[in-house]
């Protein structure tokens, strides 16, 4: 008899769950039909990309004095640093830079750890090619500054998901005076320097309240 009663106990528990599970799986599908799709027009509309974007490496021909440090701390010793050393001056002379940009990671160590800081990150992220082989950017092509996006005639610039007001999911059309859900990178830095600057006064008021 007890035995019949516990698989019947058994048998409401999971039946309970599985109805919790898809009453959880039911609110969600509901709550995605009430917003409306977000589809960026490609290319005549594109999104901004973040501040600390890591897209195409931008090199500097005059800065760099091919100490071969990019190399050393590439992951997969990408950089292509071709120099002659000047017996009469007794220094490296630079005659050709390159990176294949079908093999890079975007990890940034080239850019973090060069000494001269001739090595940058664009938000340049179209480099689809029909050849592999054109990938591999000179001098010439690294030194190419991109088109920003918010400077550029022929599209129209979108601002990032996270940074639109609460609730909204389509960007186009937001003005720029709405509230938004999540602060800008600038805003969060103002409010730490803020609280760091406050931390030091709160202690010294402290203080003189813990001695008496």
């Amino acid at each position: 008899m007890f035995g019949f009663l516990k698989k019947v106990a058994d048998y409401t528990r999971d039946a309970v769950g599985a109805s919790q599970y898809l009453a959880q799986g039911l609110a969600v599908t509901f709550d995605h039909l009430r917003r409306r799709p977000v589809t960026v027009q490609y290319p005549y509309e594109k999104l901004i990309p973040s501040e600390r974007y890591r897209g195409r490496i931008h090199y500097e021909f005059d800065k760099c004095i091919a100490c071969e440090v990019c190399v050393r701390v590439c992951p997969i010793n990408l950089p292509v640093v071709d120099w002659v050393m000047n017996k009469a001056t007794k220094k490296k002379e630079l005659r050709n830079y390159s990176i294949d940009f079908g093999v890079c990671i975007f990890c940034g160590n080239c850019v973090e750890y060069c000494p001269t800081n001739c090595l940058s990150m664009t938000e340049e992220y179209e480099l689809a090619a029909f050849d592999r082989h054109s990938l591999n950017y000179d001098n010439i092509a690294l030194g190419r500054l991109p088109t920003s996006v918010t400077s550029d005639p022929a599209v129209i610039a979108l601002r990032e998901l996270a940074y639109l007001p609460k609730g909204e999911m389509d960007p186009h059309g937001v003005p720029d005076t709405s509230p938004r859900a999540g602060q800008l990178p600038q805003a969060l830095l103002d409010s730490w320097a803020e609280s760091e600057a406050a931390a030091p006064a709160s202690t010294t008021t402290a203080a003189p309240q813990e001695q008496g």
